[in-house]
Protein backbone atom coordinates (compact mmCIF):
# COMPACT_ATOMS: atom_id res chain seq x y z
CA UNK A 1 0.00 0.00 0.00
CA UNK A 2 1.18 3.48 -0.60
CA UNK A 3 1.61 6.25 1.89
CA UNK A 4 -1.22 8.15 0.21
CA UNK A 5 -3.87 5.61 1.12
CA UNK A 6 -5.70 6.79 4.21
CA UNK A 7 -5.53 4.32 7.06
CA UNK A 8 -3.19 2.00 5.16
CA UNK A 9 -1.24 -0.58 7.10
CA UNK A 10 2.14 -1.19 5.53
CA UNK A 11 3.70 -4.63 5.20
CA UNK A 12 6.39 -3.79 7.75
CA UNK A 13 3.88 -2.63 10.39
CA UNK A 14 4.09 -5.78 12.55
CA UNK A 15 7.91 -5.65 12.55
CA UNK A 16 8.18 -1.88 12.99
CA UNK A 17 9.90 -2.01 16.41
CA UNK A 18 12.39 -4.60 15.15
CA UNK A 19 13.11 -2.51 12.05
CA UNK A 20 13.67 0.62 14.09
CA UNK A 21 16.07 -1.28 16.34
CA UNK A 22 17.96 -2.51 13.28
CA UNK A 23 18.13 0.97 11.79
CA UNK A 24 19.46 2.38 15.06
CA UNK A 25 22.21 -0.24 14.96
CA UNK A 26 23.05 0.75 11.39
CA UNK A 27 23.03 4.41 12.42
CA UNK A 28 25.56 3.49 15.12
CA UNK A 29 27.74 1.84 12.50
CA UNK A 30 27.67 5.02 10.41
CA UNK A 31 28.58 7.13 13.43
CA UNK A 32 31.41 4.69 14.02
CA UNK A 33 32.62 5.39 10.49
CA UNK A 34 32.64 9.12 11.19
CA UNK A 35 34.60 8.52 14.38
CA UNK A 36 37.09 6.33 12.55
CA UNK A 37 37.76 9.10 10.03
CA UNK A 38 38.05 11.71 12.78
CA UNK A 39 40.59 9.49 14.55
CA UNK A 40 42.59 8.86 11.35
CA UNK A 41 41.95 5.11 11.43
CA UNK A 42 43.73 3.00 8.83
CA UNK A 43 41.79 3.16 5.54
CA UNK A 44 41.40 -0.60 5.15
CA UNK A 45 39.78 -0.79 8.59
CA UNK A 46 37.34 1.95 7.55
CA UNK A 47 36.56 0.12 4.31
CA UNK A 48 35.84 -3.04 6.29
CA UNK A 49 33.33 -1.09 8.38
CA UNK A 50 31.80 0.45 5.24
CA UNK A 51 31.30 -3.05 3.86
CA UNK A 52 29.60 -4.20 7.08
CA UNK A 53 27.32 -1.14 7.07
CA UNK A 54 26.43 -1.65 3.43
CA UNK A 55 25.56 -5.30 4.02
CA UNK A 56 23.40 -4.34 7.01
CA UNK A 57 21.44 -1.85 4.88
CA UNK A 58 21.08 -4.38 2.07
CA UNK A 59 19.78 -6.97 4.51
CA UNK A 60 17.27 -4.47 5.89
CA UNK A 61 16.13 -3.57 2.37
CA UNK A 62 15.67 -7.23 1.45
CA UNK A 63 13.54 -7.84 4.55
CA UNK A 64 11.42 -4.78 3.78
CA UNK A 65 10.98 -5.92 0.18
CA UNK A 66 9.88 -9.38 1.32
CA UNK A 67 7.30 -7.82 3.63
CA UNK A 68 6.08 -5.61 0.79
CA UNK A 69 5.63 -8.63 -1.46
CA UNK A 70 3.88 -10.68 1.22
CA UNK A 71 1.56 -7.89 2.31
CA UNK A 72 1.04 -5.18 -0.29
CA UNK A 73 1.51 -7.20 -3.48
CA UNK A 74 -0.43 -10.19 -2.10
CA UNK A 75 -3.27 -7.87 -1.06
CA UNK A 76 -3.36 -6.36 -4.55
CA UNK A 77 -3.46 -9.86 -6.05
CA UNK A 78 -6.52 -10.69 -3.97
CA UNK A 79 -8.25 -7.51 -5.12
CA UNK A 80 -7.36 -8.17 -8.73
CA UNK A 81 -7.68 -5.69 -11.54
CA UNK A 82 -5.08 -3.11 -12.45
CA UNK A 83 -3.80 -2.81 -8.89
CA UNK A 84 -1.83 -6.07 -9.08
CA UNK A 85 -0.03 -4.90 -12.22
CA UNK A 86 0.83 -1.61 -10.54
CA UNK A 87 2.16 -3.33 -7.40
CA UNK A 88 4.24 -5.84 -9.38
CA UNK A 89 5.66 -3.00 -11.48
CA UNK A 90 6.43 -1.02 -8.34
CA UNK A 91 8.17 -4.02 -6.72
CA UNK A 92 10.12 -4.77 -9.91
CA UNK A 93 11.42 -1.19 -10.03
CA UNK A 94 12.39 -1.37 -6.35
CA UNK A 95 14.31 -4.59 -7.00
CA UNK A 96 16.06 -2.90 -9.94
CA UNK A 97 17.14 -0.02 -7.69
CA UNK A 98 18.46 -2.46 -5.10
CA UNK A 99 20.46 -4.35 -7.69
CA UNK A 100 22.14 -1.14 -8.90
CA UNK A 101 23.52 -0.40 -5.44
Amino acid sequence: MTTTEAGATHGYHEQKAEHLKRLRRIEGQIRGLQRMVEEDTYCIDILTQVSASTKALQSFALQLLEEHLRHCVADAALKGGDEIDAKVDEATKAIGRLLRT
